[in-house]
């Protein structure tokens, strides 16, 4: 089971993640958290890792109709998005809303994924 949106991108990391959040805010998501994962693991760890950022971005409206659909769906949300240097690229990863489905099995929030897989998928190919 495929669990995620991905692009590849020639550009920066940086200038990625820049983008990244602008095309999330396009799309009604604003970004709540921000996990540095390579700088975390090498204050933890001392481990040296490539840059990877995983933003948790939230569309109210969205997050609203999962919750009225089912309570316990805050465990899926918000949507991670992650931003990741791989070699000479930048992957952008978004989980797939579909998968709330799918672990669910809950038809009530068919609706729901599908308009955040619609509004992820146009943020996605926005960037390229």
């Amino acid at each position: 089971m495929s669990y995620d949106r991905t692009i590849r991108l020639g550009g920066d990391f940086d200038t990625t993640v820049t983008a990244v959040r602008e095309a999330l805010a396009d799309q009604g998501f604003g970004v709540l958290t921000e996990i540095d994962v390579r700088a975390t693991l090498k204050a933890k760890l001392g481990h040296d890792m490539e840059d990877y950022l995983i933003l948790s971005a939230c569309n109210p409206p969205l997050a609203r109709r999962a919750l009225e659909a089912d309570r316990s769906i805050g465990l899926l949300l918000p949507c991670n998005v992650v931003v990741r240097r791989d070699g000479d690229t930048t992957l952008v990863q978004a989980l797939d809303p579909g998968t709330m489905v799918t672990l669910t099995g809950l038809p009530a929030l068919e609706g729901v994924a599908a308009d955040a897989t619609a509004r992820l998928d146009a943020a996605l190919r926005s960037l390229s």
